[in-house]
């Protein structure tokens, strides 16, 4: 049964991964033929960085991207620490509301944003509403529960004697906060927010809707580039973006082990007493 997982467990990361393996092949192929090979080059790579505005579109996503992560992760742990503090009923159904956003279709999601805001628009007699700040508002709003949900782990896992300890020794409660809370939920808190990072930079659906033609991401901007023969230069900049985040997942998941291992050793040293 294990080899059969094991096999099974292959194939999937083999349909996973491929696409991108022919994308980072075709990004240092000299042809325009994808499926023809004709000898490895970086001239992709060096026109993709000649290319000002393909590089201004990605600085827009990395702007919209950080600082939507950011505004995220701050409000996002200040909901955690709300919620922990709840009880009962009423903490499953302000749970079950932060689980919505995620479940729901990117496309409803959207939609009903672009609504919003072209409401708020006529309330406020504003023609051409949509644009930078609409789509940060948009990027805040389906980043916060990936934060909330990485950070209440952290906050359920963290021992509630420490903080009653701090508060002993003279902390106010915002110095406890920030001496003894703050440190064990960061590992929870940077996994949210690396999380939080990359699904902001590669989001297409709900930016298609909420954005304006002042202010305009990669990943909309390159749907465009689909009607016609991309450009290998196109090809360049996807690798490259997946790399990214790949390390940056792979950073998050290196951050998570060191913090379940801490906890191991630290549960261990506490039953050897």
């Amino acid at each position: 049964m294990r080899k059969v997982n094991r096999v099974f467990t292959i194939i999937v990361f083999i349909f996973l991964y491929i696409p991108m393996i022919v994308l980072a092949v075709a990004s240092f192929n000299k042809g325009m033929d994808i499926a023809v090979f004709q000898g490895f080059t970086l001239d992709q790579y060096r026109e993709l960085f000649r290319d000002s505005s393909l590089l201004s579109l990605l600085g827009n996503s990395l702007i919209i991207a950080v600082l939507s992560s950011f505004v995220a992760t701050v409000l996002g742990t200040a909901a955690a620490l709300g919620i922990h503090s709840m009880r009962g009923r009423l903490r499953s159904a302000v749970m079950t509301l932060t689980n919505i956003p995620m479940t729901n279709p990117e496309i409803v999601t959207g939609v009903s944003l672009a609504l919003l805001f072209a409401f708020t628009g006529v309330l406020l007699r504003i023609h051409s509403v949509l644009g930078f700040w609409t789509l940060l508002i948009a990027h805040i709003t389906f980043n916060l529960p990936y934060i909330i949900l990485n950070v209440i782990p952290k906050l359920s896992q963290m021992d509630p004697d420490l903080t009653e300890a701090a508060l002993d020794l003279g902390c106010t409660p915002v110095q406890a906060f920030f001496k003894v809370v703050l440190h064990e939920i960061m590992p929870g808190i940077l996994s949210g927010a690396l999380m939080a990072f990359t699904m902001s930079l590669d989001d297409f659906v709900i930016s298609y809707f909420v954005t304006g033609s002042g202010f305009v991401t990669l990943p909309v901007e390159i749907y465009s580039y689909t009607k016609k023969p991309i450009q290998p230069k196109v090809y360049a900049m996807f690798t490259l973006i997946f790399v990214a985040i790949l390390v940056l997942m792979v950073i998050m998941n290196l951050l998570q082990a060191r913090d379940k291992t801490k906890r191991q050793k630290l549960m261990k040293r506490r039953a050897g007493r």
